[in-house]
């Protein structure tokens, strides 16, 4: 009894399902309103397989939200949720947009590899919709001179809500968008886009901008730092043009006491 017991065991060790072929991305947090976009990584021996994207606690039951070989089989992901394999190198990409705090959960990559003794090759991430603030980089850095572009992101209940960038640690150097989205100065120009995403840029960089900022809307902010790096003067090191003065000679008209004759 333990013998045919060690063979099934042994056999299933070697069935394609039984090791770890998808994987992908830790937890991911995004804004509500934003786009999420998720690479599924598999092994090549899966390039003809069926890919799919589904949403649930357990990849048993978990409900499907698109697939590579029927687009339009998944109505509940439909126009909201895309997939695209990459055979060549061996990836599917998932992308999610418009998204919703009930959006948050669990959502598996799959391979489909069918039969009765084979589960389907998968893996799992975490996907948190919050409401909030971020930005796409924390530290930007650029040349005295020259300018700089922060892009500060928020989510869809603040759509509404003016947009801020501070001074970190002195409220009164606050500028504030209208009733446009805009707002601009001689040196720093502000444009929301009314979707997800306000630019600040500050042109004419001197060393005193230097520091650390905040984008704000509603009662949410975000740090961000502007690093000016200072123009360095290169000094020539090529040696001057000599003042040579070259005299042409034109044998015709040599005289006959010239000693190069």
């Amino acid at each position: 009894m333990i013998l045919p017991l060690l063979l099934i065991v042994l056999v299933l060790g070697e069935l394609p399902g039984s090791r770890c072929s998808v994987s992908t991305v830790g937890d991911l947090f995004v804004l509500e309103g934003g786009s999420v976009t998720v690479p599924c990584h598999y092994n090549p021996q899966y390039i003809s397989h069926v890919k799919y994207w589904c949403q649930g606690r357990m990849r048993e039951f978990c409900s499907s939200l698109a697939r590579t070989d029927d687009p339009e089989s998944a109505p509940k992901g439909k126009g909201r949720v895309t997939i695209a394999d990459d055979p060549t190198q061996h990836v599917f990409i998932v992308s999610m947009r418009d998204l919703t705090e009930e959006d948050s959960g669990w959502y598996w990559c799959g391979v489909e590899l069918g039969g009765m003794w084979v589960s389907d090759s998968t893996a799992s991430v975490y996907i948190s919709v919050i409401h909030g603030m971020s930005a796409v980089s924390s530290m930007l850095s650029a040349d005295e001179g020259s300018s700089v572009t922060a892009q500060c992101l928020y989510s869809k209940n603040l759509r509404s809500s003016e947009k801020r960038w501070c001074r970190s640690g002195n409220l009164n150097s606050c500028m504030v968008t209208d009733s446009e989205g805009m707002f601009s100065s001689k040196n720093v120009f502000i444009h929301d886009d009314r979707n997800n995403m306000f630019t600040v840029t500050i042109q004419q960089l001197e060393m005193r901008d230097s520091g650390w900022y905040w984008c704000g809307a509603g009662q949410q902010q975000v740090a961000v730092h502007v690093s000016v790096t200072a123009q360095t003067t290169t000094l020539s090191t090529t040696p001057p043009i000599q003042n040579l003065k070259t005299t042409v000679r034109n044998p015709s008209v040599m005289s006959s006491n010239d000693p190069y004759r």
